[in-house]
């Protein structure tokens, strides 16, 4: 067993960030509009995720939904704009 185990096997590297990092996150859903496949998928997820304080980036294809986890208060406007990039409209917050 390497010096990062538990004594039950478990790996506690990192175990403390993790932690504070999703402590301190915030999930929002945004309704996209345009999207069908999984290359949409694919190019809202890599846009949005190129933006500062992004942690994960969750794309519903079908429901037309984005989740973005940012460390933080979202920033709708840069969101709103990676999306744009993309090719999709993002059309609000879903409720």
């Amino acid at each position: 067993m390497s010096s990062c185990c538990t004594p039950d096997g478990s790996c506690g590297t990192g175990a403390g960030d993790t932690a504070v990092a999703v402590a301190d996150s915030t999930a929002t859903t945004y309704r996209v509009s345009g999207m069908s496949c999984g290359h949409c998928r694919t190019a809202v997820t890599t846009s949005v995720s190129a933006l500062d304080g992004v942690l994960s980036v969750d794309v519903d294809v079908d429901g037309g939904l984005v989740t973005v986890t940012t460390a933080g208060a979202p920033d709708d406007a840069a969101v709103a704009a990676a999306i744009d990039d993309a090719g999709y409209e993002l059309t609000g917050r879903a409720v």
